[in-house]
C-alpha cells in the first residue's frame, strides 16, 4: 500500500496519480503547468514536428506562426506571414479543422502548392490562436516548398 507521506507534491495528495504515472509515463506537474490561463489569454498547444511533440503557451490573437516563433519551434515563413508561399503550412487535427472557418481562395490556392499538403491543411500565417486551439496538435510537415508565387525572381547567385 502506498503511503501518503512516501510522496511529494501532488503525487503525495493523490497517491493513486502516482501509480498511474509510473505506469503511463504520465508527467503530472508539467502538463499542469500548462493549464489553460484564460484570464491572461493563453492556452496551450502542441506542434509535433519529426515525431516530437512540443508543448507551447500561445496568446489569443496570435497567429500560429507567431505563435511558433515565440517559442522556439522552427515553422518557416518564408513570405513573414504576407500569404505569399506556403512554408507555415501546419496539418490541424480533422476535429480542430471543422471548428475553423474555410480558408480563403488565396490560402487553398497555396495549400494546393504545399509539401504534403492534406485535407485538413492551413497556412500557420492565416489562422489566429483563439480557445478552439487548447490542446490542438499542430503537425509541422517533413519539409517545405518555397516557390514565388507573385512574379519575384531572385537575383542570380
Amino acid at each position: 500500500m502506498y503511503e501518503a507521506s512516501q510522496g511529494t507534491g501532488l503525487y503525495s495528495l493523490f497517491p493513486p496519480l502516482k501509480f498511474l504515472s509510473v505506469i503511463f509515463a504520465l508527467d503530472l506537474p508539467m502538463a499542469m503547468s500548462y493549464a489553460p490561463d484564460r484570464a491572461s489569454g493563453k492556452i496551450k498547444l502542441f506542434f509535433k514536428a519529426m515525431g516530437q511533440m512540443v508543448p507551447v503557451k500561445a496568446v489569443y490573437g496570435d497567429t500560429v506562426l507567431e505563435t511558433a516563433h515565440k517559442n522556439g519551434v522552427n515553422l518557416e515563413g518564408a513570405c513573414e506571414g504576407n500569404l505569399a508561399c506556403s512554408t507555415c503550412h501546419v496539418i490541424l487535427e480533422e476535429s480542430l479543422y471543422k471548428r475553423l472557418g474555410e480558408p480563403s481562395d488565396k490560402e487553398y490556392d497555396l495549400i494546393d502548392q504545399a509539401f504534403g499538403g492534406t485535407s485538413t491543411s492551413r497556412l500557420g500565417c492565416q489562422l489566429k490562436v483563439d480557445k478552439n486551439f487548447e490542446n490542438a496538435v499542430l503537425t509541422i510537415p517533413r519539409a517545405t516548398k518555397n516557390m514565388a508565387v507573385d512574379g519575384f525572381k531572385p537575383e542570380p547567385h
